[in-house]
C-alpha cells in the first residue's frame, strides 16, 4: 500500500484510500498505542471547513473512543489554533483534518505531540507501521469520554493578539482572504478587534468552496480588492490558515521569499534574531540568499515543509524560518506556521517602521524563476530516469553560480514540481521546457 505520511501528514481524495473512515478510525486507535495506551490519553481534534470533514472526524472520534482515550472536538478551527490547544490543555496530542491548499475533493490528516510540534519522523513511522501492518488495537466501541469546547479558541485568539503586545492596528485597512477555510471566523475578528479596518473575503463557507479561487493560491484575487479599495494591503490564507500570502497596496502579489527577507531584518534591528541566521528551505530562490548575506544573516536551507524548517530550528536555536509558499514560524510565538499570527507581524512592522508593504520587500531582488507543476500517473525513483539524470547534470554544468534547478515530487498530490532559477529569464524558460520534454517521455 506503500507510504503513508507525505510531508505535511496524510494526504489525498477524501473517501480514497488512504484518507478513508476506517483509516481515520484506525488511526486514532495507533495514536493512543503510539502513545503508550489508553491510560490518561487527551486528544484534541480541530478540521477545516471541508464537507469531508465531519465524516473523517466522527471515524476518527470512534477509533480514539474504542482504545479508552479522551476526546475532545474542537470543530473549525486554524491548524496553529490546534497547537496552541494542545499544550494549552493539557493534551496527550492532537489531529487536525486537513489538507491546506488542496482543494475540496481532498482531505487529510496531520498530528501533533502534546508540546504543539508536529511528530517528528520517527513517530510518524512507528504509527505508519501499525496502519499498515494492521497492527492497530481492536476498537471496543466503549471506555473513552468525548466532548466539544468550541471556546477553546478563545485562548488562540489571545495568544495571536499577544505576539504583537496587543498593539493598536487603528488606521490599517486591509484586505482579508480566508480562504473559505478554517480561519473564516476567526482571522477577521483578531484584525477587528485590534482595530483594524477589514475588507472580507471568502468568509462564506460552503463545504466545497475551500481554496476554490481564493485564498493563498489565489492572492491576486485580493490585490484586486486592495486596489479598489485603497487597503493598505491584503491577506490570503490558506485551507488551514497556517500558510499567508500578501499583496501590496498596488495590488502586487508579495512572494514568500520576500516576506522571509523582511522578516529577517525587522527581527534582526530589533536584536530578535540569536546567530543571525534564519532556515529556509530547497524551495527558496537564490536572490533570498544574496539579499541576507549583505545584511549579515545566514540561511540554512532544508527539505521541503514547514516541519523540516522548524527541526532545524530547533536543533540550532534559530528564532525564525519558513517557506517560500507562505509559511512562517516565529519561534518566540508558536509552534508551527500560522499565517494569522505572522500577517500580525506584518502589520506591526508597517505601524513600527512607517513603510508600506512594498517598501518594506523591496530589500530583496529575485532570480528569474519559474516553477512548473505537472501532474504524474506515478512517482518512479527520479535516480531510476536515466534521461533525466543526464539533463540535470547538462543544465548544473551550464548553469555554474548563475543558476539552478530543482526537480522533485510533491509530498502530498500526485505531481512532480520543476523549479528553474536562472540569472537570464530566457534560460529558464528554455531549460524547464526541456525538463518538462524529458519527463513527459519518461513517466508520462
Amino acid at each position: 500500500m506503500g507510504k503513508l505520511f507525505g510531508t505535511d501528514g496524510i494526504r489525498g481524495r477524501a473517501y480514497e484510500y488512504p484518507v478513508t473512515t476506517e483509516m481515520a478510525t484506525r488511526l486514532g486507535a495507533a495514536v493512543v498505542a503510539m502513545m503508550g495506551g489508553e491510560e490518561s490519553v487527551k486528544v484534541l481534534i480541530g478540521r477545516d471547513t471541508r464537507e469531508s470533514g465531519a465524516d473523517l472526524e466522527n471515524a476518527l472520534e470512534a477509533g480514539l473512543l474504542g482504545v479508552g482515550a479522551e476526546v475532545v472536538k474542537l470543530g473549525v478551527v486554524p491548524t496553529p489554533a490546534l497547537a496552541v490547544l494542545v499544550k494549552h490543555l493539557g493534551a496527550t496530542a492532537a489531529v487536525m483534518i486537513t489538507a491546506s491548499h488542496n482543494p475540496f475533493e481532498d482531505n487529510g490528516m496531520k498530528i501533533f505531540g502534546g508540546d504543539g510540534f508536529k511528530l517528528p519522523d520517527g513517530m510518524e513511522e512507528e504509527i505508519e507501521g501499525l496502519l499498515l501492518a494492521d497492527d492497530t488495537p481492536g476498537i471496543t466501541l466503549n471506555g473513552g469520554s468525548s466532548s466539544d469546547f468550541p471556546e477553546g479558541i478563545e485562548t488562540y485568539v489571545e495568544r495571536a493578539k499577544s505576539s504583537i503586545g496587543c498593539m493598536s492596528l487603528s488606521g490599517l485597512k486591509l484586505v482579508l482572504d480566508a480562504g473559505n477555510g478554517a480561519g473564516f471566523a476567526v482571522s477577521p475578528r483578531i484584525f477587528r478587534e485590534l482595530g483594524a479596518e477589514v475588507i472580507e473575503m471568502a468568509v462564506s463557507p460552503n463545504g466545497r468552496n475551500i481554496n476554490e479561487g481564493c485564498g493563498a493560491l489565489h492572492a491576486d484575487r485580493a490585490g484586486q480588492l486592495v486596489k479598489e479599495n485603497g487597503a493598505d494591503f491584503g491577506v490570503s490564507l490558506d485551507g488551514d490558515a497556517d500558510r499567508v500570502i500578501f499583496t501590496t497596496s498596488g495590488g502586487d502579489v508579495v512572494s514568500g521569499d520576500r516576506v522571509l527577507a523582511m522578516c529577517a531584518l525587522g527581527l534582526k534591528q530589533d536584536g530578535k534574531l540569536p546567530g543571525d541566521a534564519i532556515v529556509a528551505t530547497v524551495m527558496s530562490n537564490l536572490g533570498l540568499d544574496e539579499a541576507m548575506r549583505k545584511e549579515g544573516v545566514r540561511v540554512i536551507r532544508v527539505g521541503v515543509g514547514d516541519r523540516m524548517v522548524l527541526e532545524r530550528m530547533r536543533a540550532d536555536g534559530i528564532a525564525f524560518g519558513g517557506e517560500n509558499s507562505g509559511h512562517l514560524i516565529f519561534a518566540d510565538y508558536t509552534t508551527t506556521g500560522d499565517g494569522i499570527l505572522s500577517a500580525l507581524q506584518i502589520c506591526r512592522m508597517v505601524l513600527r517602521t512607517g513603510k508600506s508593504l512594498a517598501e518594506l520587500a523591496s530589500v530583496m531582488d529575485e532570480y528569474p524563476s519559474e516553477l512548473r507543476n505537472l501532474y504524474i500517473p506515478e512517482k518512479p525513483p527520479l535516480d531510476g530516469l536515466p534521461k533525466l539524470q543526464a539533463l540535470i547534470a547538462e543544465a548544473e554544468r551550464e548553469f555554474g553560480g548563475d543558476g539552478r534547478q530543482l526537480i522533485r515530487y510533491s509530498g502530498t498530490e500526485n505531481k512532480i514540481r520543476i523549479l528553474v532559477e536562472h540569472k537570464h529569464a530566457a534560460e529558464v524558460e528554455r531549460w524547464v521546457g526541456k525538463f518538462e520534454e524529458v519527463i513527459r517521455e519518461e513517466i508520462g
